[in-house]
């Protein structure tokens, strides 16, 4: 018995409610797992009033673009002053990776689409991906006392019964707003770096263009991801402070290895650690920015202290010239150098951009006892800000360069005439229609 159209229509529209709901729970439960370990390492397993599904919660919602409001309160003996800005982009890109490629997956069967479908199986996703995320920041708030123990103000508070507590909740119309915007630039990407997902007809000439540059500069960031994690598990088992190491794995190594390629090609960071508190990372890096003023860092300077950081460059080369050689590869032979510079060079500029805008960090919190000034002890800051246009311009110029000596590095891997791009007409490409590619 035939289908008729419209019951075709309502079985792929019931499919893609399927695969959204598939990839959105999916993506939660991975972020909610990769959180609660990372915070289970860094002791937040101890948080007294059953607050650790609550802060497992808020760190998926800050990973997932959220805005989380930190507030503080002493009673009426003091003032407390908090505030928290940080993506941990080990859980961002966990749940990243994971809706990803579950987006993609039904996908991968032709070279072409139309518009209407893909409009059709992205906004279901993303639907269901805010109703997750508005769900999540209901469970994303509690208060928590803050220990006066060694300081001069703990006896004073006692007295009173007004001891200091900091709490947190999700500011909701903030979160949603830039959990679309998280969403959907997820699912561009996703759509940038892989070669097997189908595109509308009008946008197959770009293809060539645009995905083998998206996807070399996506690799080229996972790449620097696995080499921290090796780094990291040889410093767990060697170093001591094993579960301190494991939960900046777990939490925010994106957050430190990108900014090491940022720094290896050139580019630079400011900020400043104050106060007992901190968040993990590097000693050398804690030492470049400790004090109260702001201090300007990049390779050079982190040399000084180290020569070590001297390594950061030679990492950044070598990989950066990998990047250009495998976009290279991946491009049709017809490219031409100065086209693969511009490629890559571009590609490389938009992810510096991202990585500093979501590897910015800033994190207060600061007591004052009657109106007098902040107590000793009880106040501290943590502030990490990229210096943008050095970075973004940088990058621009470093994966320019990358993507013309990867071209021509990558011309005897060619086999020439070869168009690797799909056909608009047929749906299909040279290497999934089984017909040879012309000579």
């Amino acid at each position: 018995m035939s289908q008729t159209p419209g019951s075709s229509s309502s079985g792929v529209s019931a499919r893609a409610w399927r695969d959204a709901l598939l990839a959105v729970v999916a993506g939660f439960v991975i972020m909610a797992v990769v959180a609660a370990a990372g915070l289970w390492c860094a002791g937040a397993g101890d948080l007294p009033g059953g607050a650790f599904p609550h802060v497992v919660a808020a760190v998926v919602v800050m990973a997932a673009g959220g805005v989380l409001e930190v507030s503080g309160g002493a009673g009426s003996l003091a003032g407390a002053d908090a505030s928290l800005s940080v993506v941990p982009l080990s859980v961002s890109l966990a749940g990243a990776l994971t809706a990803g490629y579950l987006f993609l997956r039904p996908l991968h069967n032709r070279a072409v689409a139309r518009p209407r479908e893909l409009i059709g199986r992205a906004v279901p996703l993303v639907l269901l991906w805010l109703l997750a995320l508005t769900g999540t920041t209901f469970l994303a708030r509690a208060t928590f006392g803050i220990s006066t123990e060694d300081s001069p103000i703990g006896t004073i508070t006692e007295l009173l019964d007004s001891a200091p507590t900091v709490g947190f909740r999700v500011d909701l119309p903030g979160t949603l707003l830039y959990g679309l915007l998280w969403i959907l630039g997820l699912l561009l990407i996703a759509l940038l770096v892989s070669r097997r997902a189908p595109l509308p007809a009008r946008l197959v000439r770009f293809h060539s263009a645009l995905r083998p540059a998206a996807f070399a500069t996506m690799l080229l960031l996972l790449a620097y991801v696995v080499l921290g994690i090796g780094v990291g598990v040889v410093v767990a088992a060697t170093q001591g402070h094993a579960e301190r190491t494991l939960a900046v794995i777990l939490l925010g190594l994106p957050n430190l290895v990108w900014l090491a390629l940022t720094l290896g090609f050139g580019g630079a960071w400011e900020g400043n650690v104050e106060g007992p508190f901190g968040l993990p990372m590097p000693q050398l890096l804690d030492q470049v920015l400790r004090g109260s003023d702001p201090s300007r860092f990049d390779v050079a300077s982190l040399a000084e202290q180290d020569a070590r950081a001297w390594w950061l460059v030679v990492v950044a080369a070598v990989l950066l010239l990998a990047t250009g050689v495998l976009a290279a590869v991946r491009s049709p032979a017809h490219v031409r150098a100065w086209q693969h510079a511009l490629h890559l060079g571009v590609a490389l500029a938009l992810a510096t951009l991202a990585v500093c805008l979501l590897g910015r960090i800033q994190a207060q919190f600061g007591l004052s006892l009657l109106g007098l000034g902040d107590v000793d002890g009880l106040g501290g800051q943590v502030r990490l800000e990229p210096v943008l246009w050095r970075n973004v311009g940088l990058g621009l110029l470093w994966g320019a360069v990358a993507g013309f000596l990867g071209a021509l590095l990558a011309r005897p891997l060619h086999r020439r005439g070869r168009v690797d791009e799909p056909s608009a007409a047929t749906g299909t490409s040279p290497e999934r229609s089984g017909t040879p590619p012309e000579r």
